[in-house]
């Protein structure tokens, strides 16, 4: 979708709406996404400012990922986390050229890998998705 120039906002933007119309329609994560987000427009737009905060250190993101996340512990278990990230995965390799694909999915496991440890603390830090994923991403 698009050409080898550097990762930029309207991108990101494809990546989380082609990834979270993926997520709402999964039989494991939408019960739980749609249950939790009331607004699915605000939701996506604050998503898209966390991946520009995160991938661009733009800044615009203000919230904080770990309260909202804990809020819905009780119905969050860690084979959901494998599954966000390969539904992330083929996002990112049917949005993004392979070297931005990369990044995005390197970064997203260093993300679910913090939040799982912390609303797992006594599970181990590592699971699932291979690090080599993120240099390879599916296409």
């Amino acid at each position: 979708m698009q050409n080898d120039q550097d990762i930029d906002e309207a991108s990101l933007v494809t990546l989380v709406e082609h990834f979270y119309a993926h997520v709402r329609q999964d039989a494991q994560l939408g019960p739980l996404f749609n249950a939790a987000i009331a607004d699915w427009r605000e939701h996506l737009q604050k998503l898209a400012a966390f991946w520009s905060s995160v991938m661009l250190t733009t800044g615009r993101y203000k919230g904080q990922p770990l309260p909202a996340h804990l809020r819905h512990q009780a119905k969050i278990t860690p084979e959901m986390f494998t599954r966000w990230l390969a539904l992330w995965e083929d996002s990112a390799a049917a949005c993004l050229p392979p070297p931005h694909a990369a990044a995005v999915i390197a970064k997203a496991h260093r993300i679910a890998s913090s939040l799982r440890m912390a609303l797992f603390p006594s599970l181990p830090p590592r699971f699932g998705g291979p690090v080599q994923a993120a240099e390879s991403p599916r296409l």
